[in-house]
């Protein structure tokens, strides 16, 4: 069963600019890995400080291997000092239909 999920990161003032080029980068090397089906960045309409990740990965393994990844916990890293609350809020989805 696919893993799906968001997460939401909002860019202290002047930041930005800055989580938005290592959203991009991230970008394509989540969608290298083999388990990715779906990731996309939004920012939200109303407040280009708020961004939206939508994420999906096949199973349960390929998010766990996502997680493992040496680019993924780098970007992690990298946005401590530039999000609100040091990371991403993360919401898991079950599909409905």
């Amino acid at each position: 069963m696919a893993k799906t999920l968001y997460a939401t990161l909002k860019a202290l003032p002047g930041k930005s600019e800055t989580l938005r080029d290592l959203l991009s980068k991230l970008a394509v090397d989540v969608r290298a890995e083999p388990g990715c089906e779906r990731f996309k960045v939004y920012t939200l309409a109303s407040d280009p400080e708020q961004f939206h990740v939508e994420e999906t990965y096949r199973d349960d393994a390929a998010f766990a291997a996502h997680m493992a990844t040496e680019h993924g916990k780098a970007f992690n890293r990298a946005i401590t000092p530039l999000v609100e609350g040091g990371g991403s809020q993360v919401v898991f989805l079950d599909a409905v239909i």
